[in-house]
């Protein structure tokens, strides 16, 4: 069973890093957009906790890793909360960001989707579908996040959003398959999902849209 595969536990611990740097990260954006709906404090931390670790547990129960590791301890828990604590007693260090949302959207979607592509191959997925597990690991949060707000997802625009988590999780695939090892790997795939990700926001990048057809 794929839930069985025992992970290394140098790679266990590079994931978990990542995951937790992720979980911080993902939790000041969805903490931040509640502070722009003029949430209280519960609707806050909420949907930092959303944001936070939805992602993770989709990745858990996709690739069979029971019981998910969300609820089998509370430190994902206790990181999500201090990344919607420390975005209430900082809000306004916060808002000097520019776009403080999507920039912090963007390392948290780095992180996911390479730490969740890693897992998913340790765990026994075939590579490419390893790289999808990445994709929503990356995208999960943030899509419950804006479905809250009642906000059209950014994953549903027009934007280099899901596409770049998954290329960022084809980065981590290729570097497991050239064996360089799983940090350098994961550290690429981040890189390249944040770097691919900011350069659309700034470059203004965007898909295609059908043609539609003129009677």
């Amino acid at each position: 069973m794929p839930g069985q595969v025992p992970l290394e536990q140098s790679v266990q611990w590079l994931i978990l890093l990542l995951d937790g740097i992720g979980i911080f990260v993902f939790a000041i954006s969805g903490a931040v957009l509640g502070l722009r709906e003029k949430l209280d404090v519960f609707g806050i931390l909420l949907l930092g906790f959303v944001t936070a670790l939805f992602g993770g547990i989709t990745r858990d129960l996709l690739i069979g890793a029971t019981p998910v590791e969300t609820l089998a301890d509370w430190h994902n828990f206790a990181l999500a909360m201090a990344g919607g604590t420390f975005t209430i007693l900082a809000r306004r260090q916060v808002a000097r960001i520019r776009r403080p949302v999507r920039l912090f959207d963007a390392i948290g979607l780095g992180l996911f989707a390479a730490a969740g592509t890693q897992k998913a191959l340790a765990f026994g997925v075939d590579p490419v579908m390893a790289a999808v597990v990445g994709m929503v690991t990356g995208i999960g949060g943030g899509m419950l996040r804006d479905m809250l707000v009642t906000r059209t997802p950014l994953v549903l625009q027009r934007e280099i959003y899901a596409v770049a988590a998954l290329a960022g999780g084809l980065v981590v695939v290729a570097c497991d398959w050239i064996d360089i090892g799983a940090l350098p790997g994961m550290l690429a795939g981040a890189a390249i999902c944040v770097a691919l990700r900011l350069l659309g926001l700034y470059r203004q990048w965007t898909l295609a849209l059908p043609q539609r057809n003129e009677p």
